[in-house]
């Protein structure tokens, strides 16, 4: 709770560079959720799944406004401001109940491999897989894997191109 009341509403460190060590502090240390490291960074107003749904790996950079439900994330990832890294949705199987009653599915983690650059306000579907090294463009849905040192955009995401 301290982490929302407080620690996630610290100024960007564009305007004060202590926070970012914060930050990073705290999610190692205090929240056991991310490994740290020394090019490793997050802003203000990131969601962060509860404790033991997410782990983020070394020298992660983690801009405002980002929302992980549950994930397991590599090294050297990059998330732009606003993506939404997605675990699980509302079921809407039945049509003789209304679909905010029919409850949600069953939660699916995303895992995330190192080396992965994800552009502002993309969102990647729950129980997907992001190859290492892959580069999700700025507002893409992501709704299938992603295949290694993959270039996806769009909506729906499609491959555009491979890093190799």
């Amino acid at each position: 709770m301290l982490y929302y009341l407080v620690v996630d509403k610290l100024p960007n460190s564009r305007y004060l560079s202590l926070t970012r060590k914060f930050r990073v502090f705290y999610t190692k240390n205090i929240l056991g959720v991310s490994k740290g490291g020394s090019n490793a960074y997050f802003e203000e107003n990131v969601y962060i799944g509860s404790p033991g749904k997410v782990l983020i790996g070394i020298d992660c950079q983690i801009n405002e406004n980002v929302f992980i439900q549950s994930a397991e994330i590599g090294d050297h990832v990059m998330i732009a401001p606003g993506v939404a890294i997605i675990s699980t949705s509302h079921d809407y199987q039945r049509v003789d109940i209304p679909m905010a009653l029919q409850g949600k599915l069953q939660e699916r983690k995303v895992i995330v491999e190192n080396d992965v650059w994800i552009g502002r306000n993309a969102i990647i579907m729950p129980g997907l897989k992001i190859g290492r090294g892959s580069i999700i463009g700025a507002g893409a849905v992501v709704t299938k894997n992603v295949e290694p040192f993959s270039v996806v955009g769009g909506v729906p995401a499609k491959t555009i191109r491979t890093r190799r």
